[in-house]
């Protein structure tokens, strides 16, 4: 397994625990935490009001409070990870489609049967929702530009 997977699978774990034992983010990391963990999981923990209006917005028929808490911190990690990418350390940002595939083996590994089609409908959802955005504002920026060099 991936070094990198390791530290997202850690992260997801540390925000489980902080979830559902109601404890501080903080105290739910091993000693030995890689860095790469703690400010992904810090980051989503400080996002996490817009993270979880997102997934209301696309687990069309779930509460948030229905969704199991490991479901719920996998979504989280992997909506982060999509949307927010210049908060995470590294060279490089995962890419969207690899962020997708990181949650689902994550389920996987870990939830029930169904678990991995959720995660993946729910960010598939997000990043098609992502990708029209981008789409939609391009032409406006180019138009704008152009007009900007002509006037």
């Amino acid at each position: 397994m991936a070094r990198r997977t390791q530290q997202r699978r850690a992260a997801i774990w540390a925000l489980y625990q902080s979830d559902l034992l109601e404890r501080p983010l903080e105290q739910t990391f091993e000693r030995d935490a890689h860095n790469f963990t703690r400010v992904l999981a810090t980051e989503v923990k400080q996002h996490q009001p817009e993270l979880d209006e997102l997934i209301t917005r696309y687990a069309t028929g779930w509460t948030l409070g229905r969704i199991a808490p490991l479901e719920r911190s996998i979504l989280r990690v992997g909506l982060l990870e999509l949307t927010r990418p210049e908060l995470l350390p590294g060279d490089q940002a995962i890419p969207p489609e690899g962020a997708i595939n990181e949650a689902v083996e994550t389920a996987k590994a870990f939830c029930g049967a169904e678990a991995p089609g959720f995660v993946n409908g729910i960010l598939a959802a997000a990043l098609r929702d992502r990708e029209g955005a981008s789409a939609e504002a391009a032409p406006a920026e180019i138009e704008g530009g152009a007009h900007g060099a002509a006037g």
